[in-house]
């Protein structure tokens, strides 16, 4: 069951994106914004890990996730360190995702051209 709540979470997430770019006139970085802020905002309503608990990797995977993390480990870390851990905790649950983008990018756009 839980392969079924994650395909289906993941893909009301698609769904829901796919929607507002072809009935608006926002580009993708606006809706990945979205996205994103979406999943904070649920994150400190204690909502998304209802979702995390539902849908399992089905809700690790979209980009609200990232939304997800980010508060997630500001609110961890301000209870320890405070105004300071806010900024800490951000890219403490963040940074092997960030940086492995990074690293990736890098490697790739040496194997690659660009289109012209």
């Amino acid at each position: 069951m839980i392969y079924l709540n994650a395909f289906l979470f993941a893909g009301i997430v698609c769904a829901i994106g796919q929607l507002i770019l072809d009935n608006t006139k926002l580009t993708p970085g606006h809706i990945t914004t979205i996205f994103v802020v979406v999943g904070a905002f649920l994150d400190i309503f204690n909502l998304y890990d209802k979702f995390i608990l539902w849908a399992g990797g089905g809700a690790l995977v979209p980009i609200t996730s990232f939304g997800h993390l980010l508060i997630h480990g500001a609110m961890e870390s301000a209870g320890s360190y405070g105004i300071m851990g806010l900024v800490m905790g951000m890219f403490n649950l963040t940074a092997s995702g960030i940086c492995s983008a990074i690293i990736f990018s890098f490697f790739l756009s040496l194997i690659f051209k660009p289109r012209s």
